[in-house]
């Protein structure tokens, strides 16, 4: 059994300090040898980092401090304003792995050899909570990747979920106003479930589509490591002679797609609101970096031309099983940032940046990005030289005639900065190597409008629910349940029940029975007739199971005299699938096993809950399962990893823990026994996840 993680800066030992008491008994530690002097910005040595410059002990203070006033003057301005969306991220450095050339497609330098290796950063985010909300809110997660490609930055700044709730990007801050904290009162955090963003959505009916997306499981994911991540939009590639061809990205997970439970994602951010910030740093700490893969959806204007949407319709898909998405390389995260604030804060994403070969569409929402980012960017990090920072600066060679502005960095050189000049001096254009535009012919006429053929909104929202499984629509309509039940204004549900039956009758019964309205209103009227689409199978999580239980986590709890064999065999098989094994003892000291060693915890039980892990397993003697039925902690252990339809594995000397849990040893297929060579069994079957009978209460 592996011993618990220790931070990788950690000391083995502690070292003495050397250290001096001042008159006034505070404490000074000094300088050793070889460790540096703590000096100011300025690299002056400081003497006293304990005290202000005063008159006598007991005096005032002196203005003339200048180490004081720089430390708190620091400090003052230490936080940067926060981002309006996203602010809730955490990121790590990888690298993107390119395939095979496209050539053919683009002349993009990142894809034009065959085992091209870019560096990368990936910035995963929530969109409507502050920085300080919890990792598990029922969100759009972004997933915004930096390429530091040869011939400058590419960000394909995207998310979790392949569509959005506007068509125009006129509406951006009202989707964004609605969905915020209520301004009278500040309330609620990080939360779709009031009256102001429903009220909102049920005056969309654009937003049909993503509404379906946002309730289901696809918005309360296990981990960043296993989410799809989506371009969104609609974008060109550029060949060497400027011929076009359109695409939509995607980011497919190696490790397979998962999510959690509401039940079970309520309860995550109760034990433990750094969820998935803990998995992703945990992940990469040990060596299993996680990977996608980049696929492409790619088509030409004949194609386009023969749906009956628009693909310049971002709240619009091209479904996998009329256009596969064919992989065209591998994206790896395998550091993590040595300072939070320096990478993951600072990084400054704009979809504009594309590098030559890559170019936009004329969807009208990435139009609006593309005018938006930079303002953006500006405020936050103060300074028009932001992409000085080393996190946002490209890792080619780069040069131009910008200077000056606050956090100058990289001003040019010589006499003359401007261009064109006769001195010879500075960069000069290249028209072949350089960014060309896709050269369409426009016509039109001046005016604010919405194109006819953006007005179906209901066709495809139908289409995302009737790909998913029985279970996964019932996690829908339980979401929209939730969410409308916590709505103060009753007309605010009826208008989505409206919507709801145009979407699927079964859907709105089923939502209705859960708010308790007994008299359905119309349905909605829709701009134009609902389409009957064929379901795409991949659009489900469940249709699309990891091939393994790599990557997973299993909590073990265990007690005195625990059978240190079984563990033993139990922990070999976990790791030889790839997975994670934590212990979970009745306290972090640990537990001794039937051998008479002492093994240390991972977790005490009371801080370890269920909902932590993908899989569990209590291994003890009757006489420690009997001490642990007087534990509130354990049974809560056991109840939420059965309700939550989780494999349960249990030695013989457990079932007393189960019985006092309410659980059945023999509930379901599964529910475990451990016993010598039951481990690869028990592996099996945590390939499945979950046992989704359970939702219906068998075995209780």
């Amino acid at each position: 059994m592996p011993k618990p993680p220790t931070p990788t800066d950690a000391p083995s030992t502690l070292h003495d300090l050397t250290v001096q008491r001042g008159a006034g008994g505070e404490l000074h530690q000094r300088a050793e040898a070889g460790q540096p002097v703590l000096t100011t910005a300025q690299g002056g040595p400081v003497a006293d980092d304990q005290n202000q410059l005063k008159v006598g002990a007991r005096g005032p203070v002196l203005m003339e401090d200048f180490h004081f006033r720089e430390k708190l003057f620091h400090f003052d301005h230490e936080r940067i304003p926060e981002r309006v969306v996203h602010a809730r991220g955490y990121g790590a450095h990888g690298y993107f792995e390119t395939y095979e050339s496209l050539a053919q497609y683009t002349r993009a330098d990142i894809f034009q050899r065959a085992g091209e290796v870019t560096p990368a950063f990936v910035r995963f985010s929530t969109v409507a909570g502050s920085k300080g909300s919890f990792d598990l809110a029922r969100d759009v997660r972004g997933f915004a990747v930096k390429l530091y490609t040869q011939e400058g930055n590419w960000d394909l700044v995207g998310n979790n979920i392949p569509v959005f709730f506007i068509q125009d990007a006129i509406k951006f801050p009202d989707v964004i106003h609605s969905v915020k904290p209520e301004p009278d009162r500040a309330f609620p955090q990080a939360q779709s479930a009031h009256d102001t963003f429903w009220d909102f959505i049920s005056l969309t009916p654009e937003s049909m589509h993503m509404v379906m997306w946002v309730m289901s499981d696809r918005a309360i994911p296990r981990s960043f490591r296993f989410m799809e991540g989506f371009g969104v939009h609609t974008f060109r590639l550029l060949d060497a002679q400027d011929r076009s061809t359109f695409v939509k990205f995607h980011w497919k997970p190696k490790l397979g797609m998962q999510s959690v439970l509401w039940n079970e994602a309520m309860k995550i951010n109760g034990a433990d609101p750094d969820f998935h910030r803990r998995d992703l740093w945990n992940a990469i700490q040990a060596g299993d970096f996680p990977e996608w893969e980049l696929c492409l959806q790619l088509f030409d204007q004949d194609f386009a031309d023969s749906f009956d949407f628009d693909v310049l319709d971002p709240t619009k898909i091209i479904p996998e099983e009329i256009l596969p998405a064919v992989p065209v390389g591998r994206l790896v995260l395998d550091r993590m940032p040595e300072n939070f604030f320096v990478d993951t804060e600072q990084v400054a994403f704009m979809t504009q940046n594309v590098p030559p070969g890559i170019d936009f569409s004329d969807d009208p929402l990435l139009q609006g990005r593309n005018f938006s980012y930079l303002d953006t960017q500006l405020k936050r990090l103060g300074s028009p030289n932001f992409t000085h920072l080393p996190i946002n600066a490209p890792k080619c060679p780069f040069a131009n005639f910008q200077q000056d502005g606050h956090m100058a960095m990289h001003n040019p050189k010589g006499r003359a900065i401007y261009q064109p000049n006769s001195f010879g001096i500075g960069p000069r254009e290249d028209p072949e190597r350089g960014f060309r535009s896709y050269g369409a012919q426009e016509v039109g006429t001046k005016a604010r409008l919405r194109p006819e053929s953006f007005a179906d909104h209901y066709s495809q929202a139908r289409m995302f629910f009737h790909s998913q499984t029985a279970v996964e629509q019932r996690h829908i309509v339980n979401a929209l349940g939730f969410e409308l039940g916590k709505c103060e204004v009753p007309a605010i549900r009826l208008r989505m029940l409206a919507h709801l039956r145009t979407i699927d009758e079964t859907l709105a019964a089923g939502v209705a029975d859960r708010l308790g309205v007994t008299e359905l209103p119309e349905p909605a009227t829709p701009a134009v007739p609902v389409r009957e689409v064929a379901p795409s199978p991949a659009l489900s999580i469940l249709e699309n199971p990891p091939a393994s239980f790599a990557g997973r986590k299993v909590g073990v709890l265990v007690a005195n005299g625990f059978d240190a064999a079984l563990l033993a065999e139990l922990n070999a098989a976990l790791q030889a699938e790839g997975a994670m094994v934590e212990l979970i003892a009745p306290t972090v000291g640990g537990a001794t096993s039937s051998d008479g060693t002492k093994v240390p915890a991972h977790h005490a039980v009371e801080g370890a809950p269920s909902v932590l892990f993908d899989a569990v397993c209590l291994l003890m003697p009757q006489a420690g399962a009997e001490a642990l039925c007087r534990e509130v902690p354990a049974l809560d252990f056991v109840k939420d990893a059965f309700v939550h339809c989780k494999v349960i594995g249990f030695s013989e000397g457990a079932v007393p823990l189960l019985t006092a849990a309410g659980v059945l040893p023999d509930a379901d297929e599964g529910m475990v026994g451990l016993r010598e060579g039951a481990s690869d069994t028990f592996v099996a079957l945590c390939r499945r996840l979950r046992i989704w009978g359970r939702e219906l209460g068998a075995g209780l």
